[in-house]
């Protein structure tokens, strides 16, 4: 008979997001079951428990997305930085010497200066350049307009 395999323990913020999940989804049943009721009796019931149930929709979704993401952190955590599996980058226990070099971090950028802007097209001399880049040419003297 194989052996079943024991899963490993949530982390704790793991577990407190879902408690919190589940007591606001509970919360908007209970907004739901109060405004089925309230409406079946034309209670004055019924308006705070649809806006209770709209909270409790609202609060249920975020709690969700709560879980999601600190799963997301709390396998992130387990794992190396830069790696794919939770193992990568590991050492044997009681292995002594630097860490691996995929946990080095690269050198810091060094900041770019300006360049100045290179000129299309060569200027003649005693033009002026147009007002911006791709712009109208600068009249000529003498030209009349319409």
């Amino acid at each position: 008979m194989p052996t079943a395999r024991r899963r490993r323990r949530l982390p704790d913020e793991v577990r407190t997001a879902v408690v919190r999940a589940m007591l606001c989804l509970a919360f908007t049943l209970v907004g739901i079951v109060v405004a089925a009721l309230s409406s079946y009796a034309d209670s004055w019931l019924m308006t705070p428990a649809l806006m209770a149930m709209g909270l409790g929709v609202f609060g249920t979704m975020w709690c969700l997305l709560e879980i999601l993401i600190s799963r997301q952190v709390a396998a992130q955590r387990m794992r190396g930085p830069d790696s794919a599996s939770p193992m990568a980058g590991s050492r044997a226990p009681g292995a002594s010497g630097p860490p691996p070099a995929q946990w080095s971090y690269p050198p810091q950028a060094q900041p770019r200066t300006p360049q100045p802007p290179q000129p299309s097209q060569p200027q003649r001399p005693g033009a002026a350049p147009p007002p911006y880049p791709g712009g109208p040419a600068p009249r000529q003297a003498g030209a009349t307009t319409r």
